[in-house]
């Protein structure tokens, strides 16, 4: 049996955290500040503070500091963030393709 490679496993558990994926694709695009990706996904702030905290720390998102009044702070994708484009946008049309609406509608459903 193949051992499972390191470099993969460390991926997957970085992408596996929830939120990482749905974050990194808000900031496909284009910069955006703290309160536009917090509006955009139904997640908590100190839980998206943490999320960005952790994608700067592994060199996948950086921060933005203007210094204007009052100072501005936008989230941007590295050059290792941004090459996940690819993958991001292969995930949204596999998505696309097999997810049903009856599934979204029932994970809504059991959000609530």
């Amino acid at each position: 049996m193949e051992q499972l490679c390191p470099r993969f496993e460390k991926a997957m558990q970085l992408f596996g955290k929830r939120w990482v994926g749905l974050i990194l694709y808000e900031l496909l695009n284009d910069a955006k500040r703290f309160s536009e990706i917090e509006a955009a996904l139904p997640i908590s702030g100190r839980l998206l503070s943490e999320r960005l905290k952790m994608l700067e720390q592994e060199g996948m998102v950086e921060r933005k500091v203007y210094s204007e009044f009052p100072v501005r702070i936008e989230y941007v994708l590295t050059e290792k963030g941004a090459a996940l484009q690819p993958a991001i946008q292969n995930i949204r049309q596999w998505s696309e393709h097999w997810i049903t609406q009856e599934e979204v509608d029932e994970t809504i459903a059991n959000k609530e």
